[in-house]
């Protein structure tokens, strides 16, 4: 792990230093501004702290940073060691194989406060700015204590839209939209808060975010009482390095290797032991005019480690999966579902269908151990059937199994003719499950395998070093109508997660059910015999079918899950058709409207061809598509959109094909928890 740190330290830096023009030395507080003049980073030296401005107002108010190594004396040296501070431009853009876009630029201004051992590197783009700690303790391995990475909202007024959990690591709760000064934690960690953050302070929206996690926990915030009058400020909070751990099947069962958990029994009072010469994560805040341009935001992409110049990602295929767990395998249920049977007749679905790949999800080994197949079901000839039609074959399971193991896992597997694995359950965000997450990244390119994190925290930067991780869960998604009583936040949430969740990158929200409940009406969990709800093996989504194939186009996957049955979809051609055919990565991605607490519209192009979806919350409206996007010309528009006339039957839909010239208005009416989504094609 220390050498493959090392190589790509040294990758980051001379990508960060390329094209750069150093200016000279300057003695006092200093900053980074970006190119259009609009976003500025401010480095205040005594005390270390920072402040981040936007058209000359602060949105960022000036808040404390430090980093504590042990037997290093960085917080002393900041206030007595003069730093040399050199500022230069970085140039260049990349083509990232996939993503939201085709190409993503690096242009931005950067400033580097240098105090000799260690430094403070600012950087300002046009989408936001950040900053991080950077170390050259050379031939040394150091012990991190702390960091202090904390931000203030300089408006405690100021409407925020906020993610809670309760430990560390588990990120799939509800976005709630509140003011800065009533967002409560609690100091016993069972309230915090995980990023990205996002507020709005007069016209500009934030969100707040890092990337680049590397040999590091992810950053969580607690509130904090240090804020000036009116502003309300947030302090960090990380996971200490696991000093104690052990293997955990179900039930609490300790077990000596696999199982479905790693447990943490003790946290040591320092985060990680590292190595003295690197660069910590980045500290990032996304800018925006509009909320709903965040979802143009390359920030938290173009600041990741790129790829080794030599790495061949070219066998990457994104796509879509048809799923069984959700759907409980063609809704038959486990274990009547989950055979052999079961998972050809998803092959066969898939290979008629154009769809890339089939997920066996649990169940397809024995409980919780990998190396021996289910009775039920014979993997080696579902892999060998799926590959001779074209299919490819993920693999479901606990993080616990290959913690540990990652490259005999992966070459195994590789052998037997998978194409990759979804791995589940992770839900820690200390360095070791972060180092877990980069390791099995590589075990899994060097043997061709993709990757599916789920059970996780949001993404943190891996993806732009391995373009095979393809998907990450950390989203509260459709996985709960399994076990909820078809909460009504459901819609605000999902709206919600396109300017928060998804501003860190792509989401496993497994969108696409057949079955669809208006508002008050889905099914209510009543335990049955065996303790599961009613609907577990007959799941179904609150608001229209018309949001659930909108879904397809507006959440950002490119390893996108179908997560209802094979049966329903045969039943619905017309829909499944068109959501098949929908892509997984876009040449170009357009936030049109919207705001997190009504609805989201975003348009994504993909080579000649636009997509437009929209959806809204629990409440109707009408949307105006002004279509003047398309940049000229006559274009067919072919739509799926709520069928006003029958809106006590939410799977209702209207489907249809029209001529539209570029920069007419198109209404489309959306019922509560209503969407609808628009194909133009010349």
């Amino acid at each position: 792990m220390a050498k493959t740190a090392m190589t790509t330290l040294a990758v980051v830096v001379a990508s960060a230093l390329a094209g750069c023009s150093w200016l000279g030395v300057e003695k006092h507080d200093t900053s980074a501004v970006s190119p259009d003049g609009r976003n500025e980073i401010r480095l205040y030296l005594k005390p270390l702290s920072y402040e981040v401005k936007r058209d000359g107002k602060t949105v960022v108010a000036k808040t404390p940073i430090s980093l504590r190594i042990a037997d290093k004396r960085l917080a002393r040296e900041a206030e007595e060691i003069e730093p040399v501070v050199s500022t230069g431009r970085v140039m260049g853009k990349f083509f990232p194989a996939i993503y939201k876009k085709h190409k993503v630029f690096e242009s931005g201004y950067e400033t580097i406060v240098d105090f000799g051992k260690w430094g403070v590197h600012l950087i300002a783009r046009d989408d936001g700015v950040a900053y991080r700690f950077e170390t050259r303790y050379k031939d040394e391995r150091i012990r991190v204590l702390g960091e202090r990475a904390g931000f203030t909202v300089p408006d405690g007024r100021a409407p925020c839209w906020v993610h809670f959990t309760g430990a560390f690591g588990l990120e799939e709760t509800k976005c709630q939209s509140l003011r800065a000064n009533d967002v409560k934690t609690d100091n016993d960690r069972r309230r915090m808060i995980y990023a990205p953050f996002l507020y709005r302070v007069g016209t500009a929206t934030v969100a707040v975010l890092e990337t680049d996690v590397f040999d590091y926990p992810v950053r969580y915030f607690d509130e904090d009482d240090s804020a000036g009058l009116g502003a309300t400020a947030f302090k960090s909070v990380f996971a200490g390095w696991p000093k104690r751990t052990h293997h955990e099947a179900d039930g609490g069962k300790r077990v000596e290797k696999g199982g479905r958990q790693v447990k943490v029994e003790k946290y040591a009072d320092w985060l990680v032991e590292t190595e003295g010469t690197r660069n910590f994560p980045w500290r990032a805040f996304a800018l925006a005019d509009r909320s709903v341009q965040l979802v143009e935001n390359d920030i938290a992409y173009a600041l990741s480690r790129p790829l080794a110049k030599d790495a061949d990602f070219s066998w990457v295929k994104p796509g879509k999966v048809a799923w069984d767990w959700w759907c409980a395998f063609d809704n038959k249920g486990d274990p009547e579902g989950c055979t052999t049977e079961t998972y050809l007749r998803f092959v066969d679905f898939a290979a008629k269908n154009g769809v890339k790949y089939v997920i066996l999800d649990e169940g397809w080994s024995e409980t919780l151990d990998i190396w021996k197949f289910s009775p039920r079901v014979d993997v080696p000839k579902i892999i060998d059937y799926a590959n001779m039609r074209g299919v490819g074959i993920i693999l479901w399971m606990a993080w616990a199994q290959a913690y540990g193991d990652e490259e005999r896992v992966a070459e195994h597997f590789a052998k037997l003719g998978a194409k990759g694995f979804k791995v589940d359950f992770i839900d820690r965000a200390d360095a070791d499950s972060v180092g877990f997450a980069w390791k099995f990244a590589e075990a899994c390119r060097k043997n061709k395998m993709l990757v599916d994190y789920h059970g996780v925290f949001h993404p943190i930067g891996i993806r732009r070093s391995y373009p095979n991780v393809l998907n990450y869960e950390g989203v509260h998604g459709l996985e709960w109508m399994k076990w909820n009583d078809g909460d009504p936040e459901m819609l605000d949430n999902d709206v919600r997660i396109c300017f928060t969740r998804m501003t860190t990158g792509p989401m496993d929200y497994t969108p696409g059910a057949m079955d669809n409940y208006a508002i008050g009406r889905y099914p209510k969990k009543e335990s049955t015999a065996g303790g599961r709800s009613s609907v577990w093996n007959n799941p179904g989504s609150l608001g229209t079918r018309s949001r659930q194939i909108a879904m397809m186009a507006l959440y950002e996957a490119p390893l996108q899950m179908l997560c209802d049955a094979p049966t329903k979809y045969e039943r619905e051609a017309e829909c499944f058709k068109f959501m098949s055919e929908v892509p997984v990565v876009w040449d170009e991605t357009r936030g049109l409207d919207g705001n997190p607490d009504a609805f989201v519209v975003i348009a994504r192009r993909r080579g000649g061809v636009w997509y437009v979806a929209g959806i809204t919350n629990g409440e109707g409206r009408t949307y105006q598509l002004n279509t003047s996007f398309l940049g000229g010309g006559t274009w067919k528009m072919e739509s799926f959109s709520d069928d006003w006339q029958r809106n006590y039957e939410p799977s209702s839909y209207k489907h249809g094909t029209i001529s539209v010239r570029s920069g007419e208005n198109i209404a489309f009416r959306m019922m509560p928890g209503g969407g609808f989504i628009a194909r133009f094609s010349k």
